[in-house]
C-alpha cells in the first residue's frame, strides 16, 4: 500500500522548502509566487527506528522502509479556481492523493514577501479552503447533470448516487467541505468524483527557529482551527529541515540536540500522516531483506499478506507472528522458537502495529 499526500498552501508559505527538505524530489524554492510551475513528486522514506533494530539483529543485507509520496503543488491564490494566478490546473494534480498537507506560514520575515502583505493563518487557511471548495463545486455541478439524466432513464445505481451528488452540491454551495458534510460510511458514494475536500487534512504550521520549542500565536491559531475541524496539526521549521537534510547522521544528531529537539520534523509529520489515514506498519525480516509494510489499522492477516502480493492473500494458510521486544530479548528467530514466542495465527487475526510476520500460503 502506498501513501500519497498533496502539499497545498498560499505562495511563499514554505511548501517547496519543506518538500525539498523531506523528499527525494527537488523543487525550486524562490521568493516569488508560482516558482513551482509543475507538480513536483518526491518519495520520502518513513522513518521508523524499529526497522533498523530488527535489521541489526537478523543481520539483514537490505533494509526497505515504508514510503510516502509527496506532490508539491504550485502556490494557490484567491481566485485560483476561476483562473487567477496560474489558474486551477494545479488543483487537478491533487485529486488522486490520499491526504492534504496544508502548509500555513507561522513566522514573520520581512525578506520573504507574503502574498497578502501580512501573516494571518485563519485568513490564509480560509482562502485555500474556499478555492478547493469552488473546484469541487465545479466538478459536482457537471456530474449532477450527468447522473440526473441516467437516473431518469431508470438506472438504479444513478438514482441512488444522484441523491448524494445533490447533497454534495448543497454542502459546497454553503461553503462546507465534503469531509464535514458526509460520514465515513457515505464518502465512498462520491469516490468516482475524486473531490479534493473529501480528503483528510493535516495542517503543517511552518515556523522559524524561535517557535520550535514553544508555540507562537500563529501556531496556536492553526491548532485551534485543526481541533475545531477534527484535523491533524504538526509544527515544522522548513529551513531547519532543509539544513538537516544535508547533514550526516552524527552531525544531524548534534544539530538537533543543540536546538533542544529529539528528532527531525519529518518523523513527526510522517507519523501524523499515518495516524490521520488510520495506517500502521508491520515488518517482514530475513537475511536477504527486512522490510516495513503499510496497512490499514484493523486489517486481518490475509489482507496484510496481500500488500506483499495478491497470491499471498489468495492462498493464505497462516501467519507466523512475533514481537520486536521478544526478538531483542532472545536475539534470534531460532531462540524465539525454542522459547515458544512465535505464534501461529489464522485468517481472523487482526495485525497489530509492529508485528513481525512470516506468511505461509499455497496457490
Amino acid at each position: 500500500m502506498s501513501l500519497s499526500a498533496g502539499i497545498v498552501g498560499l505562495p511563499n508559505v514554505g511548501k517547496s522548502t519543506i518538500f525539498n527538505a523531506i523528499s527525494s524530489g527537488k523543487a525550486e524554492a524562490a521568493n516569488y509566487p508560482f516558482c513551482t510551475i509543475d507538480p513536483n513528486t518526491g518519495i520520502v522514506a518513513v522513518p521508523d527506528p524499529r526497522l533498523r533494530t530488527i535489521a541489526d539483529i537478523v543481520q539483514t543485507k537490505k533494509e526497505v522502509p515504508a514510503f510516502l509520496e509527496l506532490v508539491d503543488i504550485a502556490g494557490l491564490v484567491k481566485g485560483a479556481s476561476r483562473g487567477e494566478g496560474l489558474g486551477n490546473q494545479f488543483l487537478g494534480h491533487i485529486k488522486s492523493v490520499d491526504a492534504i498537507l496544508h502548509v500555513v506560514r507561522c513566522y514573520e520575515n520581512d525578506d520573504i514577501t507574503h502574498v497578502h502583505g501580512s501573516i494571518d493563518p485563519k485568513r490564509d487557511i480560509e482562502i485555500i479552503e474556499t478555492e478547493l471548495i469552488f473546484k469541487d463545486l465545479d466538478t459536482v455541478e457537471k456530474n449532477v447533470v450527468r447522473m440526473a439524466k441516467q437516473a431518469k432513464n431508470g438506472d438504479k445505481d444513478s438514482q441512488r448516487k444522484v441523491v448524494y451528488y445533490e447533497r454534495a452540491k448543497t454542502a459546497l454551495e454553503q461553503g462546507t467541505p465534503i469531509r464535514r458534510a458526509f460520514t465515513e460510511e457515505e464518502l465512498p458514494e462520491l469516490n468516482e468524483l475524486h473531490l479534493i475536500t473529501s480528503k483528510r487534512v493535516l495542517y503543517v504550521a511552518n515556523v522559524n527557529e524561535d517557535a520550535l520549542l514553544e508555540d507562537n500565536d500563529y501556531v496556536t491559531a492553526v491548532r485551534k482551527i485543526a481541533d475545531e475541524e477534527g484535523a491533524g496539526c504538526v509544527k515544522i521549521c522548513g529551513k531547519i529541515e532543509e539544513e538537516l537534510a544535508e547533514l550526516d547522521p552524527e552531525d544531524k544528531k548534534e544539530f538537533l540536540e543543540d536546538l533542544g529537539l529529539t528528532e527531525p520534523g519529518l518523523n513527526i509529520l510522517a507519523r501524523a500522516a499515518y495516524d490521520l489515514l488510520g495506517l500502521q506498519t508491520y515488518f517482514t525480516a530475513g537475511v536477504k531483506e527486512t522490510r516495513a509494510w503499510t496497512i490499514n489499522k484493523g486489517d486481518t492477516a490475509p489482507k496484510a499478506a496481500g500488500v506483499i502480493h495478491s497470491d499471498f492473500e489468495r492462498g493464505f494458510i497462516s501467519a507466523r507472528v512475533y514481537q520486536l521486544a521478544d526478538l531483542i530479548q532472545f536475539g534470534s528467530e531460532a531462540k524465539l522458537k525454542e522459547a515458544g514466542k512465535i505464534r501461529q495465527e489464522g485468517k481472523e487475526y487482526v495485525v497489530q502495529d509492529g508485528d513481525i510476520i512470516e506468511f505461509l500460503f499455497n496457490v
